[in-house]
């Protein structure tokens, strides 16, 4: 669920409902409570020779996190516990960072290396727990199996191949949060408009109008000239529109725009010229009726033409 809040003004006293002071506030919140799962491979090499390291002594993978905690899966090849005797092989996973009352799912698989799909799996996951997830107290908290499986079995079965083991290890770290209604701030870029009309300008694309000055023609749209000159909006869609509005003539409405709107001829002319530079004509022209004293360069003059 969400909202998005668009600023307004105020209400004034004298507009605000009388009972909407009064009306009591509804809120909404919910609690989420989730599960951050990863996942860790563990290759033991070298089984036969890890036997004898002793009870209570183990071979560790690398840490690995998950959750926004480190873990590490713990293998015994002696058993971890001294009654067992070396009986048993045990496998455990391990918090290996910092941490209070983590609660998490696990999964410890030994991979049926034949091929055959048969792997030794205990798991939390798709399952009901009668009491919940685990709970790892501190640093080096364990949840396994001292048990996990017998040593002469393992030795002869399809879990060990080329004196290699192989584990898959997932924690599922379990998370709570409340959530209340989401507000969603949209940010309006600031406009780009007169850049993206000059570029139109420049490639030519859509245009619909032509000028013809001293014998060379200059492409432009009619809206645009329209919405930045009353007196093109007069020429091209009003009163003063001619049977021919595909091309304007130099000399028609210059004498008006010059008075109406001498920024929008400066950039024409200065427009005009950027095409022009051979002429003396259209130099000592253009000189008369520059009223800014704008630097004549092509792609920012066509880019002011509709811009500016």
């Amino acid at each position: 669920m969400g909202k998005i809040l668009r600023e307004t003004g105020k209400p004034s006293s004298s507009t605000a409902s009388p009972s909407s002071s009064s009306a009591p506030a509804t809120t909404s919140s919910t609690s989420v409570t989730e599960t951050v799962r990863g996942s860790h491979h563990f290759k033991i090499t070298g089984y036969s020779l890890s036997k004898g390291i002793g009870i209570g002594k183990y071979v560790a993978s690398d840490t690995f996190s998950v959750g926004g905690y480190d873990w590490a899966i713990y293998f015994y090849p002696d058993g971890k516990s001294v009654e067992d005797n070396a009986t048993y092989v045990s496998l455990f996973i391990a918090l290996a960072s910092d941490g209070t009352d983590v609660r998490a799912l696990f999964e410890l698989t030994l991979l049926d290396q034949s091929g055959k799909e048969r792997h030794k799996v205990h798991s939390h996951f798709e399952r009901t727990l009668e009491s919940g997830p685990y709970t790892l107290k501190y640093r080096g908290s364990m949840w396994g199996y001292k048990r996990f499986f017998k040593r002469t079995a393992l030795e002869t079965s399809d879990y060990l191949k080329d004196d290699c083991l192989s584990v898959n290890c997932s924690v599922g770290v379990v998370r709570s949060h409340t959530e209340g209604p989401r507000i969603y701030s949209i940010g309006i870029p600031p406009s780009n408009i007169g850049e993206q009309f000059g570029q139109l300008l420049e490639s030519g694309r859509g245009t619909d109008v032509s000028f013809e000055v001293n014998g060379e023609i200059f492409a432009a749209h009619k809206l645009v000239l329209a919405a930045r000159s009353p007196v093109f909006r007069a020429q091209l869609f009003g009163p003063m529109k001619d049977q021919n509005t595909d091309s304007v003539m130099q000399t028609d409405g210059f004498d008006y725009l010059k008075e109406s709107c001498p920024s929008v001829l400066t950039e024409l002319l200065e427009y005009v010229a950027r095409f022009t530079e051979h002429s003396d004509l259209m130099f000592k022209h253009r000189n008369d009726v520059l009223l800014d004293g704008s630097d004549i360069n092509g792609r920012r003059v066509k880019q002011r033409l509709y811009n500016n």
